[in-house]
């Protein structure tokens, strides 16, 4: 018997211990996709981009990749403003 029949998809990632790095993963997707929305609409490549930032196109691997959730909001933060953005957060109540 599958014990996760009845249940929500909240509920298994939560019993699979994996629900905080899914929410990490799939905030970070919507960034990097909203990213490269930007640069890609303001003709912006990446190594201009890295130039902009003060950084390297390694960093800027990193900021585009969806997968990487380990990026610092400073450099979030120079991306999105680097890209013609702005970062916005906002915490809500479960």
């Amino acid at each position: 018997m599958n014990k996760h029949i009845g249940s929500s998809f909240n509920d298994f990632l939560e019993s699979e211990y994996i629900q905080e790095s899914s929410e990490a993963e799939a905030v970070k997707r919507v960034i990097a996709w909203k990213l490269r929305q930007a640069i890609d609409s303001n003709q912006i490549t990446k190594s201009e981009l890295a130039r902009r930032m003060k950084t390297s196109r390694s960093a800027v691997k990193r900021v585009l990749d969806p997968t990487s959730t380990g990026i610092t909001l400073t450099t979030l933060e120079k991306a999105a403003r680097a890209s013609g953005m702005r970062l916005k957060m906002d915490l809500v109540a479960e």
